[in-house]
């Protein structure tokens, strides 16, 4: 498994894991503002979803210089953490686009499929 591949597997587990965390603390603020008041939920999720944005900020630093985004896709992705479940579009997006890929290979690959209408 190459650096890239591993890179891009851990940014789309981050991104995934980083909306679950977003769900859980919504849940819990829920319960603690309009449910029985317990603060169980927000003291669980709350520094799980604080962690999980780190990360995912850390990764998307990472991935958009390995895979070299230009400024659009980098600001994407992390303008995607700030809203609730903002990740999973976004790391949709990034992937259906081919910008989890190395850049190498997304060149030889629009090449292939120049060659191939002509």
């Amino acid at each position: 498994m190459s650096i890239t591949s591993l890179t891009a597997r851990t940014f789309r587990v981050v991104a995934v894991f980083e909306a679950f965390t977003w769900a859980g603390l919504l849940v819990g603020m829920y319960f603690k503002y309009l449910g029985s008041g317990s603060e169980l939920g927000v003291q669980v999720f709350g520094p799980l979803h604080g962690g999980a944005f780190m990360v995912y900020v850390l990764v998307s630093l990472v991935a958009a210089y390995q895979f070299r985004w230009g400024m659009w896709p980098t600001l994407v992705a992390l303008a995607a953490s700030i809203p609730p479940l903002g990740t999973l579009p976004a790391d949709w997006w990034l992937h259906r686009t081919g910008r989890l890929t190395p850049a190498d290979e997304r060149t030889r690959k629009a090449a292939e499929e120049t060659e191939k209408a002509a």
